[in-house]
């Protein structure tokens, strides 16, 4: 993907104050603390295929429902999007609201994909318990 140079700016930026986390790691705190895992991408994305056990928050609409779907800003949080730049943007929007134990995936989707990480795509039809 090609980005902008303000958007690699303002994501740079963003990077400074937000914790990125790996697929290991975030695998890992989803099952022992129950992180809840949040993917940031379009519909179209989401659709297409997405980490299994994930909640889907378009960044446009994260900041109005975060607060219905994870009411306790003190719960782990892990975002992710297309490849890790997004998620960084919009769990720097969620630490201004108030959640202080918030992450991006590094990597985003590319990573999770790659690691072979558990999937649910459209397609498949699969009705699948969250990461293990």
């Amino acid at each position: 993907m090609d980005h902008s140079p303000g958007f690699l700016r303002l994501v740079e930026n963003a990077k400074r104050n937000v914790r990125e986390i790996s697929v290991d790691d975030a695998l890992r705190r989803i099952r022992e603390s129950g992180a809840t895992l949040i993917d940031v991408r379009e519909e179209s994305e989401w659709s297409a295929g997405h980490a299994r056990g994930a909640v889907h928050l378009g960044k446009g609409l994260i900041e109005r429902d975060i607060e219905k779907t994870v009411p306790n800003p003190g719960e782990e949080v892990i975002l992710y999007c297309g490849g890790g730049y997004r998620s960084v943007l919009a769990a720097k929007a969620l630490q201004e609201m108030g959640y202080a134990n918030v992450w991006s995936l590094a990597g985003g989707w590319r990573a999770w994909e790659a690691s072979e990480a558990p999937v649910d795509r459209e397609d498949e039809q699969i009705i699948s318990p969250p990461p293990v």
